[in-house]
């Protein structure tokens, strides 16, 4: 199909209109389907259950949901309305969970911390429902109570079914109204189901607009369309679109928004000539491409390259140019999903420290997708929010500025080089760019040249995109040269 590859020269068109980046469709409000009783279950509520088994692994293992719901559903042959339910009620719960043990705290005899795991489980998911969906209050107690006795939690039976009987008695404006912090931000910040010091990190990364804070909180509260990329050289994105019936992105030239269906389903990516990538993520991988390099002799660099998204596309892109990436991953599990990724390029995958990676400095073009906090893609881990702490901000800070450093040593006079994060935190952005430009090696570039069009990116040479304004995750990238 390369004869319907788009140059990346279209990538500079006007914006055109796009359907919404995000799934703004309401809860489902009752459990759907009628489904037969599968093998490993112990009721006949096959989405109520997988919901539950999700909520305790994450509380117990740490583990992410939208890795454990996917494989339970399959594994539980889960499909169709109860998959959407399962869905719905487990990352729901997850994404309001700060509100919930507010309620539930307020209604318990009992610290949080000492109600067993399973029944805390089953307490979020009922009074998720009773909060927040159309759920009738008697199917929501009398469900989650089921879920504590197929639990092997019988003895608990009254505990769970006491609280959540008393939290159906008001509404739930009525909690709302007496929990609400008095605080301005707080509040903000309990209305939206965030974290307070995650609010102030928006606020202050919003600057002159903080006044789009609630706006901002909402946004990141929807769920998250899925984003696919058309493999340079092989695919465009009109092709992708009409493949799938998908719709053509806003801004990037590669991108295709698909609003429901499994993508790992869909032909072109199981081919390899497309992949699941936030439009944020593509414009950062082309930016680092399209940025005026005086004699590039195409030796390119990706410092943190794990799990392969960015370091696919600047590989097909090179590829295109007649250049060659260096991608770097200390991980070996990380480092073998980037040479998965990046299949059939010519990019070379090194398994080693981006700070002292034992590469040959003089690179045109260099990517530091420097680790961060993540405070940019929550949407896409709801429970994230509420198991990330500030003080993870300021452990990040040190390594984030060595790579940088690393970056801009590996880089030749003249060379690029652009730094990212999927976080606003201007700690981790705006931060370790200017400690990076007080040290007097680089100068910055207007960023906002590279971004195809995107308006509204905030008032720095950088670029911030936001959920509210862009339909991305709350990307940021900056673009220095090397003097």
């Amino acid at each position: 199909m390369s004869g319907g590859f788009r140059s990346r020269a279209a990538g500079r068109r006007e914006p055109k209109k796009s359907v919404p980046a995000t799934d703004q469709r309401k809860p489902r409000t009752s459990k759907q389907g009628g489904r037969k009783r599968q093998r490993g279950t112990q009721s006949n509520d096959p989405a109520r259950e997988a919901a539950l088994h999700v909520l305790h692994r994450v509380a117990t293992d740490g583990a992410y949901a939208n890795l454990v719901l996917p494989a339970l559903l399959r594994e539980r042959h889960i499909t169709g309305r109860d998959a959407a339910f399962a869905t719905e009620l487990t990352y729901g719960t997850l994404r309001t969970q700060g509100v919930l043990d507010a309620v539930i705290a307020a209604n318990s005899s009992r610290e949080l911390d000492k109600i067993d795991p399973w029944v805390l489980a089953a307490l979020r998911l009922g009074t998720y429902q009773l909060l927040y969906t159309r759920v009738s209050p008697h199917a929501a107690v009398d469900t989650s109570v089921r879920l504590v006795e197929a639990a092997g939690q019988g003895k608990a039976k009254g505990f769970a079914n006491g609280i959540l009987r008393t939290i159906g008695r008001s509404t739930a404006q009525q909690w709302f109204d007496r929990l609400m912090p008095s605080d301005k931000l707080d509040a903000l910040a309990f209305q939206h189901a965030h974290p307070a010091w995650i609010a102030r990190s928006f606020k202050s990364a919003l600057g002159a607009h903080a006044d789009e804070l609630g706006d901002a909180l909402e946004a990141d509260s929807r769920r998250p369309g899925v984003h696919l990329v058309a493999r340079p050289g092989e695919l465009s994105a009109e092709e992708l679109a009409l493949a799938i019936g998908g719709e053509q992105g806003r801004f990037s030239p590669y991108a295709v928004y698909l609003d429901e269906g499994d993508p790992g389903q869909l032909a072109p990516v199981r081919e390899g000539i497309a992949a699941v990538q936030d439009e944020g993520s593509q414009l950062i991988a082309r930016a680092v491409v399209e940025t005026e390099v005086a004699d590039d002799q195409g030796r390119w660099l990706d410092l943190c390259a794990g799990p392969g998204g960015k370091a696919a596309l600047m590989g097909a892109l090179a590829r295109i140019d007649g250049a060659t990436v260096d991608a770097v991953e200390p991980s070996k599990h990380r480092a073998d999903l980037v040479r998965k990724a990046t299949q059939g390029l010519p990019v070379t995958v090194h398994t080693a420290d981006g700070r002292a990676p034992g590469l040959e400095p003089g690179y045109d073009r260099v990517l530091v997708d420097a680790p961060c906090s993540g405070l940019g893609a929550l949407r896409r881990r709801p429970e994230a929010r509420w198991s990330k702490q500030e003080s993870d901000i300021d452990e990040l800070v040190p390594l984030q500025k060595s790579l940088l450093a690393s970056a801009i040593a590996l880089a030749r006079p003249g060379g690029v080089v652009v730094y990212s994060t999927c976080s606003p935190d201007v700690r981790e952005t705006r931060g370790v760019v200017d400690d990076a430009l007080e040290r007097g090696e680089v100068e910055e570039l207007e960023a906002c040249e590279y971004a195809c069009g995107m308006a509204e990116t905030g008032e720095a040479k950088s670029v911030q995109m936001w959920p509210h304004r862009h339909g991305t995750d709350a990307m940021f990238f900056a673009v220095l040269r090397k003097k």
